[in-house]
Protein backbone atom coordinates (compact mmCIF):
# COMPACT_ATOMS: atom_id res chain seq x y z
CA UNK A 1 0.00 0.00 0.00
CA UNK A 2 1.11 3.57 -0.72
CA UNK A 3 2.62 5.54 1.97
CA UNK A 4 0.87 8.53 0.35
CA UNK A 5 -2.30 9.80 2.79
CA UNK A 6 -5.20 12.29 1.73
CA UNK A 7 -7.21 14.24 3.65
CA UNK A 8 -9.06 17.27 4.59
CA UNK A 9 -8.06 18.99 7.79
CA UNK A 10 -11.46 18.26 9.03
CA UNK A 11 -10.83 14.63 9.38
CA UNK A 12 -7.33 13.97 9.16
CA UNK A 13 -6.93 12.48 12.77
CA UNK A 14 -9.54 9.87 11.67
CA UNK A 15 -7.28 9.09 8.54
CA UNK A 16 -4.54 9.16 10.33
CA UNK A 17 -5.61 6.25 12.36
CA UNK A 18 -7.08 4.20 9.82
CA UNK A 19 -3.43 4.47 7.56
CA UNK A 20 -1.43 4.21 10.85
CA UNK A 21 -2.97 0.71 11.19
CA UNK A 22 -2.53 -0.30 7.28
CA UNK A 23 1.44 0.00 7.58
CA UNK A 24 3.69 -2.75 8.26
CA UNK A 25 4.72 -3.27 11.79
CA UNK A 26 7.92 -3.70 10.77
CA UNK A 27 8.32 -0.81 8.43
CA UNK A 28 10.74 1.89 9.25
CA UNK A 29 8.00 4.70 8.10
CA UNK A 30 5.29 3.30 10.87
CA UNK A 31 7.38 4.68 13.42
CA UNK A 32 5.60 8.26 14.85
CA UNK A 33 8.25 10.39 13.77
CA UNK A 34 10.52 12.70 15.81
CA UNK A 35 9.84 16.01 13.19
CA UNK A 36 7.21 16.76 10.81
CA UNK A 37 7.99 18.81 7.73
CA UNK A 38 5.05 20.88 6.82
CA UNK A 39 5.43 22.42 3.45
CA UNK A 40 2.69 24.39 1.86
CA UNK A 41 2.03 24.54 -2.11
CA UNK A 42 -0.15 26.44 -4.40
CA UNK A 43 0.15 25.11 -7.93
CA UNK A 44 3.92 24.74 -8.79
CA UNK A 45 4.75 21.01 -9.04
CA UNK A 46 8.12 22.04 -10.37
CA UNK A 47 9.37 24.34 -7.76
CA UNK A 48 7.74 22.00 -5.22
CA UNK A 49 9.83 19.02 -6.26
CA UNK A 50 13.04 21.10 -6.13
CA UNK A 51 11.89 21.23 -2.32
CA UNK A 52 11.48 17.85 -1.83
CA UNK A 53 14.33 17.16 -3.71
CA UNK A 54 16.05 18.82 -0.91
CA UNK A 55 14.44 17.45 2.13
CA UNK A 56 15.03 13.83 0.80
CA UNK A 57 18.78 14.25 1.07
CA UNK A 58 18.92 15.47 4.44
CA UNK A 59 21.20 14.12 6.94
CA UNK A 60 19.07 13.20 9.54
CA UNK A 61 17.68 9.79 9.57
CA UNK A 62 14.84 9.07 7.03
CA UNK A 63 12.74 6.78 9.41
CA UNK A 64 12.57 9.70 11.62
CA UNK A 65 10.92 12.83 10.00
CA UNK A 66 8.20 13.01 7.51
CA UNK A 67 7.26 15.43 5.05
CA UNK A 68 3.54 16.30 5.05
CA UNK A 69 2.71 18.91 2.02
CA UNK A 70 -0.02 20.72 2.21
CA UNK A 71 -2.20 21.88 -0.96
CA UNK A 72 -3.82 24.51 -1.17
CA UNK A 73 -5.04 24.49 -4.73
CA UNK A 74 -5.60 21.45 -4.56
CA UNK A 75 -4.40 20.56 -8.39
CA UNK A 76 -3.90 17.00 -9.88
CA UNK A 77 -0.66 17.70 -10.97
CA UNK A 78 0.40 18.37 -7.24
CA UNK A 79 -1.09 15.49 -6.13
CA UNK A 80 0.55 13.03 -8.81
CA UNK A 81 3.83 14.64 -8.20
CA UNK A 82 3.75 14.32 -4.47
CA UNK A 83 2.35 10.52 -4.83
CA UNK A 84 5.24 9.43 -7.39
CA UNK A 85 7.74 10.73 -4.71
CA UNK A 86 6.43 9.11 -1.80
CA UNK A 87 6.19 5.94 -3.99
CA UNK A 88 9.70 6.43 -4.65
CA UNK A 89 10.76 6.23 -0.78
CA UNK A 90 7.97 3.99 0.88
CA UNK A 91 10.74 1.43 1.26
CA UNK A 92 13.42 3.65 3.52
CA UNK A 93 11.58 7.04 4.26
CA UNK A 94 11.02 9.83 4.65
CA UNK A 95 7.48 8.84 4.70
CA UNK A 96 5.81 11.88 2.36
CA UNK A 97 1.88 12.70 2.71
CA UNK A 98 -0.60 14.69 0.29
CA UNK A 99 -3.35 16.55 2.01
CA UNK A 100 -5.59 18.93 0.31
CA UNK A 101 -6.56 22.13 1.68
CA UNK A 102 -9.64 22.86 1.07
CA UNK A 103 -11.42 24.10 4.33
CA UNK A 104 -9.18 27.18 4.48
CA UNK A 105 -7.35 29.42 2.21
CA UNK A 106 -3.98 30.64 2.24
CA UNK A 107 -0.60 29.21 3.75
CA UNK A 108 -1.51 30.12 7.44
CA UNK A 109 -4.60 27.20 7.01
CA UNK A 110 -2.52 25.11 4.95
CA UNK A 111 0.52 25.31 7.42
CA UNK A 112 -2.32 24.42 10.09
CA UNK A 113 -3.76 21.45 8.65
CA UNK A 114 -0.16 19.74 8.31
CA UNK A 115 1.08 20.25 11.84
CA UNK A 116 -2.47 19.59 13.29
CA UNK A 117 -2.08 16.05 10.99
CA UNK A 118 1.14 15.41 12.62
CA UNK A 119 1.95 12.90 15.59
CA UNK A 120 5.61 14.46 15.89
CA UNK A 121 6.86 15.94 18.91
CA UNK A 122 8.52 18.81 16.46
CA UNK A 123 7.44 20.62 13.48
CA UNK A 124 9.77 22.12 11.11
CA UNK A 125 8.19 24.56 8.49
CA UNK A 126 9.88 25.87 5.05
CA UNK A 127 7.93 26.77 2.13
CA UNK A 128 7.42 25.00 -1.57
CA UNK A 129 10.11 27.39 -3.49
CA UNK A 130 12.83 26.64 -0.70
CA UNK A 131 15.85 24.48 -0.96
CA UNK A 132 16.44 23.36 2.48
CA UNK A 133 20.67 22.74 3.39
CA UNK A 134 21.86 19.15 4.05
CA UNK A 135 21.77 19.73 7.89
CA UNK A 136 18.99 21.98 7.87
CA UNK A 137 17.08 19.37 9.56
CA UNK A 138 19.30 18.48 12.45
CA UNK A 139 20.41 21.67 12.67
CA UNK A 140 16.71 22.95 13.53
CA UNK A 141 15.73 19.55 15.75
CA UNK A 142 19.05 19.95 17.95
CA UNK A 143 18.08 23.64 18.30
CA UNK A 144 14.68 22.86 20.06
CA UNK A 145 16.24 20.40 22.68
CA UNK A 146 18.08 23.72 24.38
CA UNK A 147 14.24 24.68 25.95
CA UNK A 148 13.19 27.16 23.17
CA UNK A 149 9.65 26.64 22.27
CA UNK A 150 10.29 27.94 18.67
CA UNK A 151 13.45 28.49 16.33
CA UNK A 152 14.24 30.80 13.71
CA UNK A 153 16.43 29.79 11.19
CA UNK A 154 18.71 31.99 8.14
CA UNK A 155 17.40 32.12 4.79
CA UNK A 156 20.02 33.18 2.03
CA UNK A 157 18.54 34.81 -0.92
CA UNK A 158 20.71 34.97 -4.15
CA UNK A 159 20.83 38.29 -5.61
CA UNK A 160 22.70 39.92 -8.73
CA UNK A 161 24.94 42.88 -8.55
CA UNK A 162 21.37 44.90 -9.69
CA UNK A 163 18.18 43.49 -8.71
CA UNK A 164 14.94 44.08 -9.37
CA UNK A 165 12.27 46.04 -6.95
CA UNK A 166 10.52 42.70 -6.79
CA UNK A 167 13.99 40.52 -6.22
CA UNK A 168 14.92 43.43 -3.69
CA UNK A 169 11.58 43.59 -1.46
CA UNK A 170 12.07 39.31 -1.58
CA UNK A 171 15.41 39.75 -0.17
CA UNK A 172 13.86 41.36 3.11
CA UNK A 173 12.96 37.70 3.85
CA UNK A 174 17.19 37.10 4.41
CA UNK A 175 16.82 40.38 7.11
CA UNK A 176 13.48 38.88 9.15
CA UNK A 177 13.84 38.03 12.25
CA UNK A 178 11.14 34.99 11.79
CA UNK A 179 9.95 33.96 8.67
CA UNK A 180 7.65 30.71 8.23
CA UNK A 181 9.74 29.55 5.47
CA UNK A 182 12.54 28.52 8.13
CA UNK A 183 10.98 28.10 11.49
CA UNK A 184 10.91 25.24 13.85
CA UNK A 185 8.29 25.05 16.45
CA UNK A 186 7.65 22.98 19.41
CA UNK A 187 4.02 20.79 19.45
CA UNK A 188 3.25 21.87 22.76
CA UNK A 189 4.29 25.49 21.84
CA UNK A 190 2.12 25.22 18.90
CA UNK A 191 -1.24 23.91 20.56
CA UNK A 192 -0.84 26.29 23.58
CA UNK A 193 -1.21 29.52 20.71
CA UNK A 194 -3.97 27.89 18.83
CA UNK A 195 -1.24 27.61 16.03
CA UNK A 196 -1.89 29.95 13.27
CA UNK A 197 -4.56 32.50 12.38
CA UNK A 198 -6.14 31.24 9.50
CA UNK A 199 -7.36 34.69 8.62
CA UNK A 200 -4.26 35.95 6.90
CA UNK A 201 -4.84 34.24 3.72
CA UNK A 202 -2.32 35.61 1.76
CA UNK A 203 1.83 34.72 2.44
CA UNK A 204 2.25 37.86 4.15
CA UNK A 205 2.35 38.56 8.22
CA UNK A 206 0.93 35.34 8.86
CA UNK A 207 4.65 34.53 10.36
CA UNK A 208 4.85 37.49 12.14
CA UNK A 209 1.41 37.21 13.77
CA UNK A 210 2.40 33.65 14.64
CA UNK A 211 5.76 35.16 16.26
CA UNK A 212 3.71 37.61 18.26
CA UNK A 213 1.52 35.10 19.64
CA UNK A 214 4.69 33.06 20.90
CA UNK A 215 5.84 36.28 22.34
CA UNK A 216 2.95 36.97 24.47
CA UNK A 217 2.44 33.40 25.42
CA UNK A 218 6.04 33.94 27.16
CA UNK A 219 7.42 31.15 24.79
CA UNK A 220 11.05 31.65 24.26
CA UNK A 221 11.97 31.65 20.43
CA UNK A 222 16.08 31.40 19.60
CA UNK A 223 17.82 31.93 16.89
CA UNK A 224 19.71 28.81 14.57
CA UNK A 225 21.61 30.12 11.82
CA UNK A 226 23.60 26.95 10.88
CA UNK A 227 20.07 25.94 9.75
CA UNK A 228 19.48 27.21 6.19
CA UNK A 229 17.51 27.24 3.62
CA UNK A 230 18.07 29.02 0.29
CA UNK A 231 15.37 30.83 -1.17
CA UNK A 232 15.62 32.02 -4.88
CA UNK A 233 13.55 34.53 -6.02
CA UNK A 234 11.09 33.45 -8.46
CA UNK A 235 9.91 35.32 -11.65
CA UNK A 236 7.44 37.82 -11.77
CA UNK A 237 5.32 39.45 -13.93
CA UNK A 238 5.35 42.95 -14.76
CA UNK A 239 3.73 45.05 -12.62
CA UNK A 240 3.59 42.55 -9.61
CA UNK A 241 4.28 45.30 -7.08
CA UNK A 242 0.59 46.75 -8.28
CA UNK A 243 -0.93 43.29 -6.79
CA UNK A 244 1.46 43.03 -3.70
CA UNK A 245 -0.21 46.16 -2.57
CA UNK A 246 -3.15 43.91 -1.67
CA UNK A 247 -1.28 42.34 1.21
CA UNK A 248 -1.64 45.89 3.08
CA UNK A 249 -5.08 45.00 4.62
CA UNK A 250 -3.29 42.22 6.89
CA UNK A 251 -1.45 44.55 8.33
CA UNK A 252 -4.59 46.10 9.81
CA UNK A 253 -5.19 42.26 11.35
CA UNK A 254 -2.06 42.06 12.43
CA UNK A 255 -2.30 45.58 14.54
CA UNK A 256 -5.18 44.79 15.62
CA UNK A 257 -4.46 41.84 17.25
CA UNK A 258 -0.76 43.00 18.58
CA UNK A 259 -0.41 47.08 18.59
CA UNK A 260 2.17 47.13 20.38
CA UNK A 261 4.25 44.79 18.83
CA UNK A 262 3.07 45.76 15.79
CA UNK A 263 4.73 49.39 16.59
CA UNK A 264 7.78 48.40 17.78
CA UNK A 265 8.33 45.70 15.20
CA UNK A 266 6.89 46.55 12.10
CA UNK A 267 5.87 49.76 11.93
CA UNK A 268 6.02 53.05 14.10
CA UNK A 269 4.22 55.04 12.10
CA UNK A 270 1.63 55.08 8.88
CA UNK A 271 3.31 55.68 5.30
CA UNK A 272 3.09 59.11 5.56
CA UNK A 273 4.88 59.18 2.05
CA UNK A 274 1.77 57.56 0.19
CA UNK A 275 -0.60 59.60 2.64
CA UNK A 276 1.03 62.50 1.00
CA UNK A 277 0.74 62.02 -2.52
CA UNK A 278 -2.84 60.89 -2.59
CA UNK A 279 -3.82 64.29 -0.31
CA UNK A 280 -1.56 66.28 -2.67
CA UNK A 281 -3.39 64.74 -6.28
CA UNK A 282 -6.94 65.11 -4.43
CA UNK A 283 -6.66 68.92 -3.69
CA UNK A 284 -5.52 69.19 -6.83
CA UNK A 285 -8.54 67.88 -8.45
CA UNK A 286 -10.57 69.70 -5.96
CA UNK A 287 -8.67 73.41 -6.41
CA UNK A 288 -9.04 72.49 -10.37
CA UNK A 289 -12.99 72.13 -9.88
CA UNK A 290 -13.23 74.80 -7.74
CA UNK A 291 -11.52 77.52 -10.61
CA UNK A 292 -8.33 78.11 -8.45
CA UNK A 293 -6.03 77.40 -10.96
CA UNK A 294 -2.59 78.78 -8.25
CA UNK A 295 -3.44 75.84 -6.05
CA UNK A 296 -4.08 72.97 -8.58
CA UNK A 297 -0.96 73.64 -9.87
CA UNK A 298 1.06 73.84 -6.57
CA UNK A 299 -0.66 70.35 -5.53
CA UNK A 300 0.01 68.87 -8.51
CA UNK A 301 4.13 70.17 -8.50
CA UNK A 302 3.67 68.55 -5.25
CA UNK A 303 2.37 65.25 -5.99
CA UNK A 304 4.86 64.88 -9.58
CA UNK A 305 7.85 65.93 -6.92
CA UNK A 306 6.66 63.20 -4.46
CA UNK A 307 6.38 60.64 -6.79
CA UNK A 308 9.23 61.09 -8.12
CA UNK A 309 11.22 60.74 -5.65
CA UNK A 310 9.63 57.62 -4.68
CA UNK A 311 10.49 56.38 -7.75
CA UNK A 312 14.27 57.52 -7.82
CA UNK A 313 14.30 55.67 -3.91
CA UNK A 314 13.08 52.57 -5.84
CA UNK A 315 15.46 52.82 -8.20
CA UNK A 316 18.47 53.45 -6.09
CA UNK A 317 20.18 50.62 -5.69
CA UNK A 318 18.09 48.23 -7.82
CA UNK A 319 18.30 47.46 -11.82
CA UNK A 320 18.54 50.49 -14.16
CA UNK A 321 17.85 48.17 -17.46
CA UNK A 322 14.98 50.28 -19.23
CA UNK A 323 11.87 47.85 -18.98
CA UNK A 324 12.35 47.69 -15.16
CA UNK A 325 12.80 51.72 -14.80
CA UNK A 326 9.64 52.24 -16.84
CA UNK A 327 8.04 49.44 -14.86
CA UNK A 328 8.98 51.58 -12.12
CA UNK A 329 7.97 54.80 -13.37
CA UNK A 330 4.54 53.82 -14.22
CA UNK A 331 3.99 51.51 -10.83
CA UNK A 332 5.18 54.68 -8.61
CA UNK A 333 2.24 56.19 -9.82
CA UNK A 334 -0.08 53.60 -8.76
CA UNK A 335 1.30 52.15 -6.07
CA UNK A 336 0.50 54.70 -2.36
CA UNK A 337 -3.17 54.98 -3.81
CA UNK A 338 -3.69 51.19 -3.88
CA UNK A 339 -1.49 50.90 -0.67
CA UNK A 340 -3.94 53.42 0.89
CA UNK A 341 -6.68 51.26 -0.42
CA UNK A 342 -6.12 48.06 0.81
CA UNK A 343 -4.94 49.52 4.53
CA UNK A 344 -8.31 51.37 4.41
CA UNK A 345 -10.10 48.47 3.63
CA UNK A 346 -8.38 46.26 5.67
CA UNK A 347 -9.43 48.51 8.76
CA UNK A 348 -12.60 48.17 7.99
CA UNK A 349 -12.71 44.48 7.20
CA UNK A 350 -11.31 43.78 10.31
CA UNK A 351 -12.66 46.87 12.03
CA UNK A 352 -10.21 48.84 13.65
CA UNK A 353 -8.60 52.38 13.44
CA UNK A 354 -5.58 51.73 11.26
CA UNK A 355 -3.86 54.28 9.33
Amino acid sequence: MSVLESAHATDAFDELRSNSQAIAIDSPVARTPDVSVVVPTYRRPAMLERCLASLLTQDYDPARFEIIVCDDGPDEATRASVERIAQEHCANGPRVRYVPVTATQGPAGARNAGWRLSRATSIAFTDDDTQPDARWLSAGVKALTTGAGAISGRIIVPLGERPTDYENDAAGLARSEFATANTFANRRALERIGGFDARFTSAWREDSDLQFALVEAGIPIARADDAIVLHPVRPARWGVSLAQQKKSQFDALLYKKYPLLYKRRIRRTPPLLYYAIVVALIVSFCAALGGHARAANCAAAAWLAMTTWFCVDRLSDTSRAPAHIIEMACTSVLIPFLSIYWRLYGAFKFRVFFL
